[in-house]
């Protein structure tokens, strides 16, 4: 979760209970919520929570989160991480169902600027392959 963090940042937060800064040191349990995060915008503006659910997870390679929110009946998330040349390729798909459905394009635009922020700030964190 610290790493999420890195990548929203400056945009937002989310928030996570002690234990959970890093999920390789205990397998979390899949298919239950493992805990509720806050999405604070600008790290101190509270616009959203994410129950976060775990469905599947390879270490390193892939996850995918089956959660839902207080904006979307369903979120689901599924990132990879495959080895290119001297560095990596990362994919994030992301299907949503909004609870208010005229909200849809609107929540579109949000998430896909966030994403973006989310691979460039990778791209700043962890450098770009020549």
């Amino acid at each position: 979760m610290s790493g999420v963090n890195r990548e929203l940042f400056p945009l937002a937060r989310m928030t996570y209970p002690r234990g959970f800064e890093r999920l390789d040191d205990e397998p979390p349990v899949l298919g239950r919520t493992l805990f509720r995060s806050w999405i604070l915008a600008l790290g101190f503006i509270p616009v959203e929570y994410d129950d976060i659910t775990l469905a599947e997870i390879d270490p390193g390679s892939r996850f995918l989160e089956c959660s839902e929110l207080l904006t979307q009946r369903e979120w689901v998330h599924e990132r990879t991480v495959e080895p290119h040349g001297a560095g990596c390729l990362i994919a994030d798909r992301v299907h949503f169902v909004p609870r208010v459905s005229v909200l849809g394009p609107l929540h579109l635009l949000v998430f896909r600027a966030t994403f973006w922020l989310r691979h460039r700030n990778l791209a700043r964190i962890f450098g770009v392959p020549s």
